[in-house]
């Protein structure tokens, strides 16, 4: 009989995920993980972990499968929490899920995992895997969810093929409300519980106050770029044809616009925010479409679609494109089309990568909004997601 550890969060979807092991005949064996203690910048008191674990610990129970607690906080504050600030620092903005996803989950609790002699690894996510053979070698294909609007294979796009290898997605057949309906048919403790939100394992927290643990405030220019301005030169740039002017951020300067405020650090924003400007007078809401932390400085716009808020392309540098699927890396010369997604629960985007020595150009079939340093773009080839990469 093959053994399947769970990661049993105190979720719905991980307790069905157990449940539909065990009715398949497996030896399931629950792990609840602890990677967060603290509470600063919470926003609710809710769901503390001891909660949560509880909670597992009342299905695991329920199912008769073994349960056990392991602590990876100091883990995940390194690999995690502590790359977040230092992303933030440099002025990007990072993706804790898809970190979580690599760093923790299919790293350091799938070794914890695999220490109970475990065949795989499970958890409750909705995505699926499949198998084929290439020149005599398994492939494990990363597929999408079935259902659309709770498809999870965007935060699992850095996994490599021997984490594929081992894991197991058993409800990404289902829909959420087939996984609702099992867990209230089998009286599932999660069968009501509503889904976690916010930051992988942290919660829901205000982020400034989360940031300010490590990020001092430090007062800077508001300046507003008028969309005359980036009008004209979008068009120019469009003209040339030049991957580098299409794929980057528009270098703002401070002569660029008005100064119409002052902010507390440049750290606390990112592109395409609208929250916490605290500037009125205008039309139309101001949204952020560029930072310069070294300048302390944030560039703003008026409307959701001012030109500074869309480009028609994103870059990843060489060393941060990672190929689920290694037999399809690309080579510099090569160009291909893709559907992107560059950011979770964003719809599909046409587009083709064009693979030079120095990275991968992303060129969009329409022009994108809100495209952000530091977050993961992700390529797929119908329901398959082929690699991903970090946006530069």
């Amino acid at each position: 009989m093959k053994r399947v550890v769970v990661g049993l969060s105190g979720g719905v979807d991980s307790s069905v995920a157990a449940y539909l092991l065990k009715e398949q005949g497996y030896d399931v064996v629950a792990l609840f993980m602890v990677n967060w203690h603290e509470r600063v910048g919470a926003l609710t008191s809710a769901c503390t972990w001891e909660e949560d674990a509880m909670i597992a610990k009342m299905v695991a129970k329920k199912l008769d499968i073994p349960f056990h607690i392991v602590d990876l906080s100091k883990e995940y504050k390194k690999r995690v929490v502590d790359y977040m600030f230092a992303e933030y620092q440099a002025g990007r903005t990072p993706n804790p899920d898809v970190l979580c996803n690599r760093e923790i989950k299919f790293d350091t609790f799938m070794e914890e995992a695999l220490k109970f002699d475990a065949d795989f690894v499970a958890t409750g996510h909705y995505c699926r895997k499949t198998e084929m053979e290439v020149n005599g070698e398994v492939i494990h294909q990363l597929l999408a969810g079935k259902d659309p609007n709770k498809d999870q294979s965007y935060f699992l796009c850095q996994l490599n093929q021997q984490q594929l290898s081992k894991a197991m997605f058993p409800i990404g057949h289902l829909l959420k409300p087939e996984v609702r309906k099992i867990a209230k048919e089998q009286n599932l403790p999660t069968a009501q519980r509503k889904d976690s939100q916010g930051i992988c394992f942290v919660g829901k927290v205000d982020l400034p106050t989360f940031l300010q643990q490590q990020l001092k405030p430090k007062t800077g220019n508001i300046i507003e770029v008028p969309a005359k301005f980036m009008e004209k030169k979008k068009q120019l740039e469009t003209l040339e044809e030049n991957y580098r002017k299409l794929c980057f951020a528009y270098p703002y300067k401070p002569w660029n616009g008005e100064v119409i405020g002052e902010h507390q650090g440049a750290h606390f924003y990112t592109i395409g925010q609208r929250k916490g400007l605290n500037i009125g007078g205008h039309k139309e809401p101001l949204f952020v479409i560029g930072t310069d932390v070294k300048r302390n400085i944030i560039y703003v716009g008026e409307g959701q679609n001012h030109p500074g808020l869309f480009r028609p392309g994103l870059f990843v540098e060489a060393g941060n494109m990672h190929w689920i699927r290694p037999d399809l890396q690309m080579k510099p010369g090569d160009k291909h089309e893709f559907d992107i997604r560059i950011r979770y629960r964003q719809p599909l985007e046409k587009g083709t990568i064009h693979m030079k020595e120095e990275g991968a150009y992303f060129i969009f079939h329409n022009e994108q909004r809100g495209i952000t340093s530091g977050q993961f773009a992700a390529w797929y080839l119908g329901d398959e997601l082929i690699g991903s990469g970090i946006i530069y």
